[in-house]
């Protein structure tokens, strides 16, 4: 982020001594006064100087904007095929990073979180279970509590003959998936997830236009009936 100033005309420069002839001319014209025309005062800044601070101002202001924005949404590439149907590589969405902090996820919701393997990358996956919860996964269908999960969303198929659990969920963890059940590596893979790795949810998908929109979000509830009809995954859609 990111000044010179201009030479002024000197207001005080003595004038011609008139002494001399005051005597003689003062009784016949008065004498001249000297007007003040177009001087600077030296103690107010240039224009230069004034246009310098307000682009300082500026540019110091949208930086603080950005960096309050940066604690707030985080946006992202997919870069991955876990979450098809739902969600294809070269799509990007914007995180909200507070909605963690000021509550709690629920079964259903598309979060992004650290992979605990490797803190430099990071997932999208769904929520599926909760801490204190038992899942399992047989018959193609996922079991919480020994009751199926209605899963209204679209999904790929898991792979013959898949078979978890039963696994109860560790205090401060959660239990997550991708809607591309053949061909994820979610917690199936690397274990329930810690909610201090979390980023935040998955709140807007910003491309491709024609799905720009707000991301569906879910709070599924074990045992309650499951919907026959497909579910987009954004609520607001221009088609």
């Amino acid at each position: 982020m990111s000044e010179t100033t201009g030479k002024v005309n000197d207001p005080y420069a003595l004038q011609p001594d008139l002494s001399q002839t005051t005597t003689t001319v003062s009784a016949t014209m008065p004498t001249p006064v000297a007007e003040e025309v177009g001087v600077d005062d030296p103690n107010e800044p240039s224009m230069t100087w004034m246009l310098l601070r307000e682009l300082i101002e500026t540019v110091v202001l949208s930086l603080i904007i950005f960096l309050l924005i940066r604690q707030v949404f985080q946006n992202y590439r997919i870069e991955s095929h876990s979450m098809q149907p739902n969600f294809y590589e070269g799509q990007f969405i914007l995180v909200n990073k507070l909605s963690f902090k000021l509550g709690q996820p629920t079964r259903g919701e598309v979060l992004v979180f650290h992979n605990p393997n490797n803190l430099s990358e990071d997932y999208i996956k769904r929520v599926i279970a909760l801490p204190g919860d038992t899942v399992e996964i047989r018959d193609n269908k996922v079991f919480i509590n020994s009751q199926v999960m209605p899963e209204p969303f679209d999904k790929m198929p898991y792979q013959p003959g898949t078979v978890f659990g039963p696994e109860v969920i560790p205090a401060n963890h959660l239990f997550v998936m991708g809607d591309n059940r053949g061909n994820s590596q979610d917690s199936r893979v690397i274990g329930p997830i810690d909610e201090n790795l979390l980023v935040g949810k998955a709140w807007l998908r910003l491309w491709p236009l024609r799905l720009f929109g707000l991301i569906k979000q879910y709070n599924l509830q074990p045992g309650a009936a499951v919907s026959a009809a497909p579910f987009p995954s954004t609520v607001l859609a221009f088609k």
